[in-house]
């Protein structure tokens, strides 16, 4: 559970950004009266949700298209948390620096991300996917200290994944030019959803049991090692 975990790291009194929230689900989540929460987000259908959602809490919403120009003061922040946005941006880099200016000495930077030796196939909607090794010295560029996280699931999590790598290779398996990887992604993008969903469907239906049963309490966060087979990257990186 990804509050367990940036629970240990916060007081009630942190000022907290969410960067690219969504709907707001993590920041309504949280049961802390902290000092100042904020929000940004720039998926045009989530804008007018966020504004009508977190607006009513009191929660500083900004709309931004821009990750590399925050639109905050220096260190303004004890906890910044992106979770599933950094292999959606152009300049990574520009973006993590742009979070440490806005952190306090000592603040906390939160990041999910999926892990790129667990992907199945190219995902065109990700500018670049990371190992973590690659993450990680991401971060240290800007951050004194990083912790690696991953997130697993049991036996049950592994089983579903096991099925779905052998019915993504029936696909990709007509790709023998390698077009996944050769063609610009906006190219591919579509095409992608399109099978994702075909895929996901006879997934369901051939493995009924299986899919319906799962649940959130079967994923956990463990500290990452060398090797480990963790659907996402977690990562807690200390300026």
């Amino acid at each position: 559970d990804y509050r367990a975990v940036i629970g240990k790291y916060l007081k009630d009194t942190d000022k907290i950004l969410d960067m690219d929230t969504g709907g707001g689900e993590f920041l309504l989540s949280l049961n802390h009266p902290y000092e100042l929460t904020s929000a940004t987000e720039g998926y045009a259908p989530n804008v007018a949700l966020c504004r009508e959602t977190l607006g009513k809490l009191g929660i500083d919403f900004r709309e931004m298209t821009d990750c590399s120009h925050m639109p905050f003061e220096d260190e303004v922040f004890d906890c910044v948390v992106s979770f599933q946005v950094i292999e959606h941006i152009e300049e990574d880099m520009e973006f993590v620096r742009e979070v440490a200016r806005v952190l306090r000495p000592g603040g906390k930077f939160v990041v999910s991300t999926p892990n790129a030796p667990m992907s199945l196939t190219r995902n065109p909607w990700h500018v670049r996917e990371y190992n973590a090794d690659e993450l990680r010295n991401l971060l240290e560029c800007h951050f004194s200290k990083v912790e690696a996280y991953g997130v697993i699931g049991n036996e049950k999590i592994m089983e579903y994944y096991r099925k779905n790598r052998q019915s993504v290779r029936k696909i990709t398996r007509f790709d023998i030019l390698d077009l996944q990887h050769r063609l610009p992604r906006k190219l591919l993008q579509i095409p992608y959803d399109l099978l994702n969903r075909l895929n996901r469907r006879r997934l369901y239906r051939k493995n009924r049991s299986l899919t319906s049963s799962i649940t959130m309490t079967d994923y956990s966060i463990v500290p990452y090692k060398a090797g480990l087979e963790c659907f996402d990257l977690f990562f807690v990186a200390t300026k």
